[in-house]
């Protein structure tokens, strides 16, 4: 195989890459200088061997505890739980929620293998045991099947618990038109409505 069949096929393997793309990005890459490819490469290097994830959180970060984790101007009585650390940067911009986070790593998939087990579940129901300080857990997992499962498996285990357990709210986007909304989430905003 040849070094350009090489980096197409790991290119590939990227979430929303197909072989072409994979194609073009190389020989892309491959009419670039060579201290920009050589920089590229770097970055990559460094990124795995600089991110781990937070300690407390599991979010993403090149230190022991993230950047949220360290902030205390965070409100540490909310945690909101969500699937992957790409998905608090979704929540932050925002700005409307200023507690602390929790990534699960994943969702619950049978289908794939993914258990309890393989999820952050136990760290999260330490968090919460230790110091009494969380009150609430949003859990905000995506709307998918696997994704509720999960949700549904989460507030189970922490039904036990002193603590507040409620589910980001679904529904019509903001600029939507019933019109073309799925029936699924029109039910969703529909039993997610609230008094005005």
């Amino acid at each position: 195989m040849s070094a350009i069949d090489d980096l197409a096929t790991e290119l590939s393997r990227l979430p929303g890459i197909g072989r072409k793309t994979a194609l073009r990005l190389t020989y892309h890459l491959l009419r670039q200088p060579t201290d920009q490819t050589r920089r590229l490469a770097e970055a990559l290097l460094t990124l795995g061997e600089r991110v781990r994830p937070c300690a407390r959180c599991f979010n993403l970060t090149e230190d022991e505890l993230c950047s949220i984790c360290r902030d205390s101007r965070r409100d540490a009585s909310i945690l909101c739980v969500v699937e992957q650390a790409s998905d608090i940067s979704a929540i932050e911009r925002a700005g409307e929620f200023r507690g602390l986070y929790h990534v699960l790593g994943g969702r619950l998939s049978p289908l794939d293998g993914v258990g309890p087990d393989d999820l952050t579940i136990g760290s999260l129901l330490d968090r919460v045991s230790t110091g009494g300080e969380v009150r609430e857990v949003i859990i905000a997992t995506n709307p998918s099947l696997e994704g509720e499962a999960t949700a549904l498996y989460v507030q189970g285990q922490l039904a036990p618990r002193d603590i507040t357990v409620s589910r980001i709210a679904r529904g019509l986007p903001v600029g939507g038109d019933l019109e073309y909304a799925d029936g699924v989430t029109i039910a969703q905003a529909i039993n997610a409505r609230r008094a005005m």
